[in-house]
């Protein structure tokens, strides 16, 4: 996704915003990488849109808070594969 950083900023906020997504979900939606994302809607957004730059900065702040249950229940996910599949 080529284009203008600005406006790729406003788009993956709003995105963000609305879906309530991570940083990495919002690069998978986009086939972009996800430090483009990231430094799009951290640094430039800043810069672009202070307020909603505040509304994604909720959502970032919310999913980092969250993001060693969603890693815990990845891992135990993972060994119950393992399990079945030796089972």
């Amino acid at each position: 996704m080529k284009g203008m950083p600005e406006e790729r900023a406003i788009l993956f906020a709003h995105y963000i915003i609305e879906h309530n997504t991570t940083v990495r979900a919002a690069a998978k939606e986009f086939h972009i990488s996800k430090s483009t994302v990231h430094k799009d809607v951290t640094e430039r957004l800043k810069k672009i849109n202070p307020l909603i730059y505040a509304q994604v900065k909720e959502v970032l702040e919310q999913n980092k808070s969250e993001r060693h249950i969603r890693g815990g229940i990845a891992t135990k996910e993972k060994y119950a594969r393992l399990k079945q599949m030796r089972a």
